[in-house]
């Protein structure tokens, strides 16, 4: 989990227009790691969390296309039932407001990557971190002497 940056790139909504826009990325081998489309009849906004986002901002530059900058928690997720429901729940109990959402279809090993906006992007973080270092805490081993062992 990290704080990210989430491009909001906007643009005409025409035949061609996104291939554009992606191609560019493309040729420049800038990944993207989480994206959505929202669209109106005359415009689309395309929120993007980039691998390298300083790359993708000179690109944005260079397009001439209007877009904005905000920060969103990157969460690694289990791409299973329930997963982005715990963080949710963890948030609203703490009066953190999630704006908007996203994830990933999934990953290698079974995780899926989920963005999220919320209000108070650094109490979020803090909120979920603490739950990370509970889960993590190591029990101790207990190893058998050699004798015992089968």
């Amino acid at each position: 989990m990290h704080i990210t940056q989430q491009f909001s790139i906007f643009m005409i909504n025409k035949p061609g227009v996104m291939a554009k826009v992606l191609g560019e990325f493309a040729d420049k081998k800038i990944n993207i790691a989480a994206m959505t489309v929202m669209d109106s009849a005359e415009q689309a906004v395309m929120r993007v969390v980039f691998a390298a986002p300083d790359k993708a901002r000179k690109i944005l530059d260079n397009l001439n296309l209007p877009y904005s900058e905000t920060s969103v928690l990157s969460l690694n997720l289990n791409n299973e039932s329930g997963a982005l429901a715990t963080v949710a729940e963890k948030l609203g109990r703490n009066h953190i407001n999630i704006i908007y959402a996203y994830c990933t279809a999934g990953a290698r090993g079974g995780r899926t990557t989920g963005i999220l906006k919320v209000a108070h992007v650094d109490k979020a973080m803090k909120i979920l971190e603490g739950d990370e270092k509970k889960k993590s805490k190591s029990k101790p081993v207990v190893r058998k002497a050699k004798s015992t062992r089968r």
